[in-house]
C-alpha cells in the first residue's frame, strides 16, 4: 500500500514539517477571532438588547460545552493520525487484535519432535544461509546451533524442532540438497535444550566433586560413545601405548593421558570427533588431573533388622589395606564366587577396583570401623557391571541387597540403561539380591557362569528390612 501524497510532503525522517502557508492561515484566523470578539463586545455594551444577548450567549456556550463533553465520552477524543504529523503504521503492524494467527497456522504447533543433527558444509559465505532456508522449507525450527571449524569446512550441529509427521530422512534429504554432507541425525530430548556453555559448567562441577564422574561427564558431553580407562600397570600383560601430554585425535578415536599414568580412550565409530570436542574433553581431563584424587565423604548409618548398626560410605584406594584385611577374613568359597579365578590373585584386583577412574565403590563398616563389605559399580565400555563381596560372618543380613540397591541407584543417576552381574549359578544370595530389585532381568548361563542383566526401566522402591537411615557428612 502506498502512502498519501499529503503524508509524504508533511513528514520528513519521521518528524512533522511546518510550511509558511500554515503559519499565514493561523495568523489570519487569529485576527478574525479578535475582530469578531470586538464586534460582540461593542454590541453588548452599546446595543439596546445587550444584557439579553449576553445571557443567551452564555446559555449557548454552556449547552455547547455539555454536548462536547457527552460526545467525547461516547466516541473518544483522540485526534486522527492525519492531523498529528505522525508516520502511520503499516496495515500489518496496526495495534489491536488480529485474526491472522488463525489464518496462518504455526508450522511447528501441536505435536513436534526434537532432533539433533550434524552436517558438514563448505566454509564460504551463504552456505549456512542455504542450509537454514532448506530447513525452513521443511517447517523445521532451529533451536540452537554450534559450529565446529575444520581445515576444509565447518561442521554445524543443530538442535531442531520439527513437525511430528516429518521423518528424519526427509530432513537429511533437504540438507543434502542444500549442500550439507556427512549428515548425521538422531532423536533428542529435553536435556539437549541446555546450551553448550551451561552443560560444560555443569559437567566440570560434577567432575570437580567426584573423580568417578569423569567417564560419565565425557559420555554426557559426547553422546553415545565407548570410554575405556587402561591402567599404567595392568594386572596381566603389557601396559598401554604411551600417549603425548596433549593427547591424540584420530577421526573416531581420541586418546588422552590419564592423571594416574594410564590412558583414557574414547571411541565413537558412528560419528567422527571434531577438534572442538577434543578440546572440551582435554579440558575436563586436565581439570581432573589438577584436582587429584577425591571422593565424597558423606556416609549413611543404617540399622539392620537384627539391631546392628552399619555405616555405608564411598571408598577409594585409601581403603586398600582395609579391603585386603577383609579378603583375609573371607573364606575361599566366598572369594571364588566373587572373582571367578585363582584366589591368590584376589588382592591384585583391588587397586583397580577401588580406583574412581574405573567406577564407584561403596564400603560397609561395622560399629568398630572394620570394613565388612564392598560393592562395586564398574564402567565397562558401553555397559556397567555391579559386583558384591560380603564377609562371611556378615552374610544373610541384608547388607548385599542394600549395597546392590544403592549401586543400581547410582547407575540410574549416571544414565545407564542396564547393569549386569557375573557370578556362579550356585550363588543364590546374588541371584536373590538381583531379583529383589524389582527390575526386568535377563539370565545367561555359560559353562557354569551366570550373567544377570537388569534393565533400568522402572524406579527402584525403598529397601525392605532396613530401618533407621541417618545421613551425615564426614568432617
Amino acid at each position: 500500500m502506498t502512502r498519501k501524497v499529503s503524508d509524504v510532503t508533511r513528514t520528513k525522517n519521521g518528524r512533522p514539517v511546518h510550511h509558511w502557508r500554515r503559519d499565514v492561515v493561523e495568523l489570519a484566523a487569529l485576527f478574525t477571532a479578535v475582530a469578531v470578539a470586538d464586534a460582540v463586545a461593542n454590541l453588548v455594551g452599546h446595543g439596546p438588547d445587550g444584557p439579553e444577548l449576553l445571557l443567551v450567549s452564555a446559555m449557548v456556550l454552556v449547552a455547547t460545552a455539555g454536548f462536547h463533553t457527552w460526545w467525547s465520552r461516547r466516541h473518544g477524543h483522540a485526534p486522527p493520525t492525519g492531523d498529528t504529523g505522525a508516520r502511520p503504521l503499516p496495515s500489518e503492524q496496526q495495534a489491536g487484535p488480529s485474526d491472522r494467527g488463525s489464518a496462518t497456522p504455526d508450522p511447528v504447533a501441536g505435536e513436534s519432535t526434537l532432533w539433533r543433527m550434524r552436517t558438514t558444509v563448505k566454509d564460504e559465505p551463504g552456505s549456512l544461509a542455504a542450509l537454514c532456508a532448506a530447513l525452513a522449507g521443511q517447517r523445521v525450527d532451529i533451536l540452537s546451533l554450534q559450529t565446529h571449524p575444520l581445515a576444509d569446512g565447518t561442521v554445524d550441529e543443530f538442535l531442531l524442532r520439527a513437525p511430528g509427521d516429518l521423518a528424519g530422512s526427509d530432513i537429511t534429504r533437504a540438507v543434502a540438497l542444500a549442500g550439507g554432507s556427512d549428515t548425521w541425525i538422531e532423536r533428542a530430548d529435553a536435556h539437549d535444550l541446555v546450551d553448550a556453555p551451561t552443560r560444560m559448567l555443569g559437567l566440570a562441577a560434577r567432575t570437580a566433586l567426584d573423580a568417578a564422574e569423569l567417564p560419565l561427564a565425557l559420555r554426557q558431553l559426547l553422546g553415545r560413545c565407548t570410554i575405556r580407562s587402561l591402567p599404567a600397570k595392568p594386572v596381566a600383560g603389557s601396559g598401554p601405548e604411551a600417549v603425548p601430554a596433549e593427547g591424540v585425535l584420530e577421526d573416531t578415536v581420541m586418546r588422552l593421558r590419564a592423571p594416574e599414568g594410564g590412558v583414557i580412550t574414547v571411541e565413537r565409530p558412528y560419528l567422527p570427533f571434531t577438534p572442538t570436542e577434543f578440546a572440551r574433553v582435554r579440558a575436563l581431563v586436565e581439570l581432573d588431573a589438577r584436582l587429584g584424587p577425591r571422593v565424597p565423604r558423606s556416609h549413611d548409618v543404617l540399622t539392620l533388622p537384627e539391631g546392628s548398626d552399619i555405616t555405608v560410605r564411598r571408598a577409594d584406594v585409601d581403603d586398600l589395606e582395609a579391603a585386603k584385611a577383609m579378603h583375609e577374613r573371607c573364606s575361599p568359597r566366598t572369594l571364588g564366587m566373587r572373582y571367578h579365578g585363582p584366589i591368590g590373585d584376589a588382592d591384585r584386583y583391588l587397586n583397580h577396583l577401588l580406583s574412581p577412574r574405573f567406577g564407584r565403590t561403596l564400603a560397609v563398616q561395622n560399629a568398630s570401623g572394620r570394613v565388612v563389605g564392598l560393592g562395586h559399580l564398574l564402567w565397562d565400555g558401553d555397559e556397567t557391571e555391579v559386583a558384591l563381596l560380603i564377609e562371611d560372618a556378615w552374610q544373610r543380613r541384608g547388607i548385599g541387597s542394600e549395597l546392590l540397591r544403592r549401586l543400581v541407584g547410582m547407575a540410574v543417576e549416571a544414565g545407564c540403561e542396564s547393569v549386569y552381574a557375573v557370578t556362579q549359578s550356585s550363588n543364590t544370595g546374588m541371584v536373590a539380591a538381583m531379583r529383589g530389585l524389582g527390575l526386568p532381568l535377563d539370565y545367561q548361563i555359560e559353562e557354569g557362569t551366570l550373567v544377570i542383566t537388569a534393565r533400568l526401566e522402572t524406579p527402584l522402591g525403598a529397601s525392605e528390612g532396613t530401618v533407621g537411615v541417618t545421613r551425615a557428612e564426614a568432617p
